[in-house]
């Protein structure tokens, strides 16, 4: 059986401050990681540098949005819709920061069937605010998956990526402890089958968010038994990003 590439996402948010520093900035991704063979590697930079990024691209990497209305066109002042993304392979929808500005979960399911009927993927975050000792989370993770899917059929999940992004273990010293994170990646496939009653949930890919590095990106994909990684600030920096995508290109 043909060995699954682990899936690593850089999400540059609203970095860098102009057009320039993009262009430099994935130029140096590009050299980093020309020689990878065994890690598929997604880049979601502003929108308005996707096009010029498109140009330099050689395939090496594939190119992502952070962001995505669900209609496909018409008075949503500032939105940009899943035709408008046709040529990127993933978008994010759902992060905690969006979510922080109101989006709900209904919303977020809304996202989610627009992009994959638009033969996106969509990386759906996911993620608590609080992890308390005795398990509420746990109803708060679980809910959050329900209602983020909403009505999503079957057939979609092919497309669907899941991005497990603990909110208190963003921007922090130490992302979250590897064996947690398998716990938590078992938990929300465990909700995916109750929600879907089918085999095929366990080819879903997981990825862990939240202050990942190169010193600690094997340790998380090897004990915490993840699918991948989301990488913020980390994917602004080329030597840094390239050096995190080496750790995991052995395993």
């Amino acid at each position: 059986m043909k060995k699954e590439k682990i899936l690593v996402v850089g999400n540059w948010k609203m970095n860098p401050e102009t057009a320039n520093k993009a262009k430099e900035i994935f130029r140096g991704i590009k050299a980093e990681t020309k020689d990878l063979k065994n890690t598929k590697i997604v880049v979601c930079p502003p929108f308005v540098y996707l096009s010029d990024l498109e140009k330099m691209n050689d395939g090496s990497v594939i190119l992502g949005a952070q962001d995505m209305f669900w209609e496909k066109s018409g008075p949503f002042t500032g939105e940009i819709s899943a035709q408008m993304l046709e040529k990127e392979g993933y978008v994010i929808l759902g992060h905690s920061e969006r979510r922080g500005l109101g989006e709900t979960d209904e919303m977020v399911s809304k996202k989610v069937i627009s992009a994959i009927k638009a033969h996106l993927h969509p990386i759906l975050c996911l993620g608590e605010k609080i992890r308390d000792e005795h398990g509420e989370y746990l109803h708060f993770l679980r809910n959050q998956i329900i209602n983020s899917l909403g009505k999503l059929p079957k057939t979609y999940l092919s497309k669907l990526v899941i991005a497990y992004e603990p909110i208190w273990a963003i921007g922090q010293a130490e992302a979250m402890k590897p064996a947690d994170i398998h716990e938590t990646s078992l938990f929300i496939k465990k909700v995916l089958a109750e929600i879907y009653k089918q085999k095929t949930i366990l080819s879903i890919p997981v990825l862990y968010g939240g202050s990942v590095s190169a010193d600690n990106a094997k340790e998380i994909i090897t004990l915490g038994e993840v699918q991948g990684l989301l990488v913020g600030r980390e994917s602004l920096a080329p030597k840094k990003f390239g050096e995190l995508l080496k750790a995991v290109e052995i395993l």
